[in-house]
């Protein structure tokens, strides 16, 4: 077997990159977390509103429809 050849040793039990830099899960639950935290702007939920007032008009204009029938 060449040097290259050789799997990687793990440590702790995980698999691939963790064992290599045990930090990185630190840091994405820390950037997660943080995001997880943050608001939804108000432009954002603006949107969303207007998405389902649009959703419940076309549902109105359906039954409509299907009561001229």
């Amino acid at each position: 077997m060449t040097e290259h050849s050789k799997k990687a040793p793990v440590s702790n039990g995980l698999p691939g990159l963790a064992a290599f830099h045990p930090g990185v899960s630190a840091q994405l639950r820390e950037f997660y977390q943080s995001v997880e935290e943050e608001g939804i702007p108000d432009r954002f939920l603006q949107l969303l509103e207007r998405l389902d007032m649009a959703e419940r008009q076309a549902g109105e204009d359906n039954r409509i429809k299907d009561t001229a029938r």
